[in-house]
């Protein structure tokens, strides 16, 4: 079966525009972190259709080692995001953004 890029491509926005909303509306840190994650993946979606759109075996190739580099910018982003996050956590017993804005001692 093979569904149309434009479909993929369109979920792929929507995706995204609900990773937008998720940062800009929530105040929880995971939430916040959820959705950049969820943007990350609809970008990684968004390649993969375009490079299945490319018709040479290569040019398809560049797009999945892009979205290999995607990934692993997303773990590194969790990894590093989640430890900040249990330090705020443990420090000002919250992970409210608004309620840890200011970092100070």
């Amino acid at each position: 079966m093979n569904i149309p890029p434009a479909y993929v491509l369109t979920l792929s926005g929507v995706l995204f525009a609900f990773g937008i909303i998720g940062v800009l509306i929530r105040r929880n840190a995971i939430v916040i972190f959820m959705s950049i994650e969820l943007m990350l993946n609809s970008a990684n979606l968004a390649l993969i259709a375009s490079a299945r759109m490319l018709a040479p075996a290569q040019e398809a190739l560049r797009g999945h080692v892009f979205v290999f580099f995607v990934i692993a910018v997303a773990a590194a982003e969790v990894a590093v995001g989640l430890a900040l996050i249990v330090a705020v956590f443990r420090s000002k017993e919250s992970i409210d953004v608004d309620e840890v804005s200011s970092l100070r001692g």
